[in-house]
């Protein structure tokens, strides 16, 4: 079992590539594509009352992971269209940590289930369709003032995807034992 501390980045932080191989790509357009199913299966079988379980003290409950992985991916697929669109647009930051306590965070998860399906068969559809000059499109991100490739984008989403993945997965373990 992993510690509190250990499961603040269960998989390790996310650090940028030095290189964008083919084969790093397929890894992560796959790892996009199969994210909605590894979710379900993670959490399949959990009760309301479980899915309140926090991933780590003070952490979200994995009901909240769920939901932010539906709101953080449909943000990125909005950064992704964004950069597609325009000349290195700026992008709009969120309160992550605010939107983990709207209301609708309190929902059942299978609207979220839902709604990452959908956002990751787009997701995918673009991909697949990309040049290597789209993949090398940017955006701003204005708190970082970083200019973000495609690319790097594409890497960051299959890091988060599977680091909250492993929240899940680690805590259900635990609930399991």
């Amino acid at each position: 079992m992993l510690t509190d501390e250990q499961m603040r980045y269960p998989i390790g932080k996310f650090v940028a590539p030095v290189s964008y191989t083919d084969q790093d790509m397929r890894q992560w357009i796959h790892d996009i594509a199969t994210l909605p199913g590894r979710v379900r299966e993670a959490i399949i079988g959990l009760n309301y009352d479980q899915l309140d379980t926090q991933y780590r003290t003070g952490g979200w409950t994995l009901r909240q992971v769920v939901h932010h992985l539906a709101d953080s991916h449909m943000n990125a697929l909005c950064r992704f269209k964004l950069a597609l669109t325009e000349d290195s647009p700026t992008i709009k930051p969120y309160e992550e940590a605010a939107w983990a306590i709207q209301p609708d965070y309190r929902l059942p998860v299978e609207p979220s289930l839902k709604m990452l399906d959908g956002i990751h068969q787009h997701m995918v559809a673009l991909f697949e369709s990309f040049t290597e000059d789209q993949w090398d499109r940017t955006f701003t991100h204005p708190e970082s003032r970083s200019i973000i490739p495609l690319k790097r984008n594409l890497a960051t989403y299959a890091w988060h995807g599977n680091h909250h993945l492993a929240h899940l997965t680690e805590t259900v373990k635990r609930l399991k034992a």
